[in-house]
């Protein structure tokens, strides 16, 4: 089968993640490199992905990627590379990816998700900011 010939084939997709899409902050991008370096991970990238569930209606988390398929686009940075599929992207639009860190609590945290699907950027229930209940 050619190109031509190929409906799954698409001539302007890009396989890269734009600034528009998705960011990643120096700090968050530092873990990342981190969690990459690790002697023990054997992956290809880390891998961000949305679920429902969570009174805001999606959840929002990470894991390693094993591999890169077809549909993914990616975020390549110094020493980490981040994945993210297609219809995940589509709910992650516009999101900045952080990690804070205050005293014994750790954890990425995606701000703006909410607001790029039509919401206030805060959880209507408890009022958290970033997707989360806090």
């Amino acid at each position: 089968m050619t190109q031509a010939t190929n409906p799954s084939y698409n001539p302007s997709y890009n396989p890269s993640i734009t600034d528009a899409e998705l960011t990643v902050s120096a700090m968050a991008a530092e873990q990342l490199a981190g969690l990459m370096a690790n002697p023990d991970v054997d992956a290809d990238g880390i891998r961000v992905f949305v679920s429902g569930g969570g009174c805001g209606g999606m959840t929002y988390g990470m894991t390693y990627a094993e591999s890169v398929n077809a549909s993914d686009k990616v975020l390549e940075g110094e020493g980490f590379k981040v994945v993210v599929d297609a219809i995940a992207l589509s709910y992650l639009k516009g999101c900045d990816i952080d990690f804070t860190q205050d005293d014994l609590n750790a954890s990425f945290v995606f701000n703006n998700v909410f607001q790029t699907v039509g919401g206030s950027g805060t959880c209507g229930a408890c009022g958290a900011a970033g997707g989360g209940c806090g």
